[in-house]
C-alpha cells in the first residue's frame, strides 16, 4: 500500500503540481498569485509525505507470515477468525501495521482495541473487547498465518 502511494506521488502528484506551479508563474505577479500559492503549499505536503513514506519503508522489516512459528498464538501478522458472543456473526481479521490498516479490507491496526484483546491468545480462548459501542466479546475460531 505504501509502495503504490509512493509510486502515485511520484509519478502523477509531483509533475502535476510542477505544472500548476509553471501555468501559475505564467500569470504574472506572485505576490498575489492564489493559484501559485496554493500549488507551493500542495507541493510541500507531497514532498513531506513523499520523504514520511521513503522513511518508513527504509526503516520496514518484512515478517513472514507464513513462517511464523507462534504456537496458535495470535500474534502480529495472523489471520484470526471469531465469533461475537452475543450476535453469533463470524468475522475474519489480519493483524497488521497502523499503515496497512482497511477494516473493509478486514485489516486491523495492531494497536486497535480489538487487536490488543486478541494478541496472545489461543483458539478456542475468549477475547473481551472495549469498543466505542460497549464491551463485545469475541471467541476465537481459529489462528492462521497466510
Amino acid at each position: 500500500m505504501l509502495k503504490a502511494e509512493l509510486q502515485k506521488l511520484k509519478s502523477e502528484e509531483r509533475p502535476r503540481i510542477i505544472a500548476a506551479i509553471a501555468e501559475a508563474r505564467a500569470h504574472g505577479d506572485l505576490k498575489e498569485n492564489a493559484e501559485y500559492h496554493a500549488a507551493r503549499e500542495q507541493q510541500a505536503f507531497v514532498e513531506g509525505r513523499i520523504k514520511e513514506i521513503e522513511s518508513k519503508l527504509g526503516n520496514a522489516q518484512i515478517i513472514d507470515v507464513a513462517k511464523l512459528n507462534a504456537g496458535g498464538k495470535v500474534v502480529f501478522g495472523a489471520t484470526v477468525d471469531l465469533v461475537d458472543e452475543e450476535t453469533a456473526e463470524e468475522v475474519t481479521y489480519q493483524i497488521v501495521g497502523e499503515d496497512e490498516a482497511d477494516i473493509k479490507l478486514g485489516r486491523i491496526s495492531v494497536s486497535s482495541p480489538i487487536a490488543r484483546a486478541l494478541i496472545g491468545k489461543e483458539e478456542g480462548d475468549v477475547a473481551t473487547v472495549q469498543a466505542p459501542g460497549g464491551t463485545r466479546v469475541f471467541e476465537i475460531l481459529a489462528v492462521r498465518y497466510v
